[in-house]
């Protein structure tokens, strides 16, 4: 419970509704007493063969007290129930949006470090099991001890009144034993519940890399291998999840085992005693109903001992530190210029594996610098170190003669424009994708964009124009199309700024053709970063840095270079060469 303490701030915000669920509780806990009092007090007055016969209608108006309680119990706990579960739902909704909005703010190097499937599901089933203790908390956390305590109140006094205090103490002494199975479930549930939600997340996560990869599946003929590779997945899954019901449902039958032989043991005592029937029935019964709620407690801390292990995977995103957030007293700007330098950086994305050394380049304002390197040579690390997707370890990176550091990240990112290789189109229209370029644009400066992109022609031609759906990640436009919208995107942001992730390597010469005369347009004026694959993305670069293991290895232009850099004149050779071929 004191693990859970620090998530009860969601139940401020619906404290009204849990105040009427906890009252209503209270009060169905309280009617669980009166039965046995009815057994003691009110049922013998109406059989006893000793006195005379009650008039009819006194006994009517007696008995119409029995469906008034259980009306009464009713009622309050379907009010119950339904209050706490709507304050389940709105704790629910406010802990995925916590989680989600943690994910945001984020390094990327730690969203990419994790599994999508598994921080799927540590989203969506870990904050539903959490969401589903608080609720038990609230609901059976304040009923059941509720009920217990009345209907040990009601042993208490009935046994007071007939036998004295060792008959209460006869009665109530299997209750502390019912403790020990309760104890030994809750060890074993937390240990099995950790490798049940994790085993989810490696099944929700083969799921979801199955979906983003159906045509290579397809085209390898993967079917059959995906299909076996997730049932094995789905199979460890559900061992996982029989060793926790293996140890849950054990504890019912425990309890319940342990109950009759606390009644068998009052029986005993009541007969050596002398106890008269009705005080027997009514103690019993009172017995009875003390055992119910225990079960249902002993329930509830499997559950919560369920949602420590949720808790302990959502509080890895939850408790993650935020390294990159706006400085306490941001420096305003407004449009930059464009003026990029980096002093000493080094990067590192694990511990003592630097990805950059000690760089140091200066790219002033309308430059057009191309990026070169072998495949990790951290070609685009360097870029990504502009916008603060990640933080230099060490030196600094500063724009304008301001550490980016000292600017707000909103300020810093509003003068930048990115275009990648394989651009993300959210599942919207083309209009509200290309919008998100600049929120507050008009309708005629979004299409002029998309003009300027090469992009109106062919939106114009589908079907709903620029209210189409484009589909999960684009998938309902063609890559060139795609890019296109990138690119329209990125000629409304007109940051000063531009970082370009060989956004024509994937295309075919048609779209290439007509996308590289958009990107002459796009870059004019403005300092671009081209992180180069392919040379001959690089015939416009006015400057070019040369990148090997981490280390700036040279910079010039391309003449400069190939004379005098024998790593660039390798990876060119070998490029124009294979072209060639």
């Amino acid at each position: 419970m004191r693990r859970l303490r620090p998530y009860f701030k969601y139940l401020r915000a619906v404290r009204g509704p849990v105040a009427v669920a906890i009252t209503c509780g209270v009060i169905y806990g309280a009617s669980n007493g009166a039965l046995p009092l009815l057994v003691k007090y009110v049922f013998p007055r109406i059989f006893s063969p000793a006195g005379p016969r009650l008039p009819l209608g006194e006994v009517a108006l007696i008995a119409s007290a029995i469906p008034l309680i259980f009306l009464l119990r009713a009622l309050s706990g379907y009010v119950n129930s339904y209050f706490t579960q709507l304050a389940g739902v709105r704790i629910l909704e406010a802990l995925r949006l916590d989680y989600f909005k943690k994910l945001q703010v984020l390094p990327l190097s730690f969203v990419q470090g994790k599994q999508t499937g598994d921080l799927l599901s540590r989203g969506l089933a870990d904050t539903a099991q959490l969401q589903f203790a608080l609720t038990l908390v609230a609901n059976d956390g304040i009923k059941q001890p509720a009920t217990l305590l009345f209907s040990l109140a009601a042993i208490v006094v009935l046994a007071v009144t007939s036998q004295g205090a060792w008959l209460a103490i006869v009665c109530l002494a299997a209750v502390p034993l019912v403790v020990f199975p309760i104890r030994y479930v809750g060890r074993k549930v937390i240990k099995r519940a950790a490798q049940m939600q994790s085993q989810l997340g490696s099944v929700t996560s083969q799921f979801s890399e199955n979906l983003s990869a159906a045509r290579e599946v397809r085209a390898f003929g993967l079917e059959q291998h995906e299909t076996n590779r997730f049932a094995a997945a789905c199979r460890a899954l559900i061992t996982s999840q029989m060793k926790i019901v293996k140890y849950a449902q054990a504890l019912t039958p425990a309890i319940e085992v342990i109950s009759a032989a606390g009644i068998a043991l009052t029986l005993v005592y009541a007969y050596g005693s002398g106890l008269k029937l009705e005080t027997f029935v009514a103690l019993i019964t009172a017995l009875y109903g003390s055992y119910e709620p225990i079960k249902k407690i002993g329930a509830l801390n499997s559950e919560l001992k369920r949602a420590t292990a949720s808790l302990d995977r959502l509080e890895v995103v939850l408790h993650e530190p935020i390294t990159i957030a706006d400085p306490a007293q941001p420096v305003a700007i407004g449009r930059l210029r464009g003026d990029v330098a980096f002093e000493g950086v080094t990067f590192a994305y694990k511990a003592d594996e630097p990805v950059l050394r000690n760089v140091s380049a200066r790219v002033p304002a309308g430059t057009i610098c191309a990026l070169v390197g072998p495949s990790g040579a951290g070609k685009s690390t360097f870029a990504n170190l502009v916008p603060r997707f990640y933080e230099a370890g060490a030196g600094r990176v500063t724009v304008d003669d301001q550490d980016v550091r000292s600017l707000r990240l909103a300020d810093l990112r509003r003068n930048i424009a990115v275009v990648s290789q394989d651009p993300v189109l959210f599942n919207d229209t083309i209009y509200a994708n290309l919008l998100l370029g600049r929120t507050d644009a008009t309708r005629a400066e979004v299409e002029q964009a998309a003009r300027d992109a090469f992009a109106h022609e062919f939106i114009t031609q589908l079907p709903q124009g620029y209210d189409t759906i484009v589909g999960e990640r684009g998938a309902l436009v063609s890559g060139g199309q795609k890019q296109r919208i990138a690119l329209a995107r990125a000629f409304l942001r007109n940051a000063p700024i531009l970082i370009l992730d060989e956004a024509t390597s994937a295309l075919d010469s048609d779209s290439e053709a007509a996308i590289q005369v958009a990107l002459k347009k796009l870059m004019a004026g403005k300092t671009v970063f081209i992180i180069a694959h392919r040379f001959s993305t690089i015939r416009d670069a006015t400057k070019i840095i040369v990148f090997d293991r981490g280390e700036l290895v040279a910079t010039g232009d391309h003449a400069a270079l190939y004379n005098t850099s024998a790593l660039y004149k390798s990876l060119y050779d070998r490029q124009t060469a294979g072209a060639a071929t």
